[in-house]
């Protein structure tokens, strides 16, 4: 018969991954998707013994796996689990707790580009019209992303437009529906007179819904410009 030191025992373990993720650079670093330290450090700017510290406590409550790859160590959400998890902590915040919901709309700026939904992107895969663009960092993007998705980072954007043709329709994308990137792509993208719509949410939620993931560069399925010819 569980008694009360097993019941203790058992909501002690719960509140140990809740403490994990009660401090929001360790949230922030969840949100940049797999990357290796130094990675993390410079988009979260955070020091690198900082991260180091908020990664050794994630890992230990068991919601980040570190993987090596050559001299570096790339750490990311130990599962489907937990991205589902992150998920929901965001929906929890934004729907009942409005600073939240004013946090985020202040973060990402004006609402002046065109959302698509998940089920609207899906419907229009089987185009050859549109173009899905993935416009978080590269790392994130070869640890996985939507299946025929072209990286193309949003700082390589500007210098790299004249890739992209004319004519066609631009899906960008970024991480989650509380990123930006996806936001300032878009208004990049018609200013030099693309037809452009952003995914409302992003690579978390498409995650999280069991949708289909490829990984790697897969270079062939992301033809530049004159392969588009």
């Amino acid at each position: 018969m569980t008694g009360p030191a097993e019941r203790e025992a058992l909501y002690d373990a719960l509140a140990y991954v809740g403490k994990a993720l009660s401090n929001g650079k360790r949230l922030e670093l969840l949100a940049q998707g797999e990357r290796s330290v130094e990675a993390l450090a410079q988009a979260a700017d955070i020091r690198f013994t900082s991260v180091s510290a908020h990664l050794q406590v994630l890992k230990q409550a068991g919601v980040v796996t570190t993987r090596r790859e050559g001299a570096r160590s790339h750490s990311g959400l130990a599962g489907d689990d937990v991205a589902t998890l992150f998920e929901l902590l965001q929906q929890v915040a934004r729907g009942h707790l409005a600073e939240a919901e004013h946090a985020r709309a202040a973060c990402l700026g004006p609402a002046d580009t065109v959302p698509l939904t998940r089920q609207q992107l899906l419907d229009r895969m089987d185009s050859t019209n549109i173009h899905i663009l993935d416009v978080r960092p590269i790392q994130e993007y070869t640890a996985g992303h939507i299946p025929g998705a072209r990286s193309l980072p949003l700082d390589e954007l500007e210098r790299r437009i004249d890739e992209l043709l004319q004519g066609t329709e631009l899906i960008a994308y970024g991480r989650s529906a509380n990123c930006g990137l996806a936001h300032d792509a878009v208004c990049l993208l018609t200013t030099h007179g693309h037809h452009a719509l952003r995914l409302a949410d992003g690579f978390l939620e498409w995650r999280v819904a069991r949708l289909p993931i490829e990984s790697g560069t897969n270079r062939a399925a992301h033809p530049a410009r004159e392969a588009d010819c």
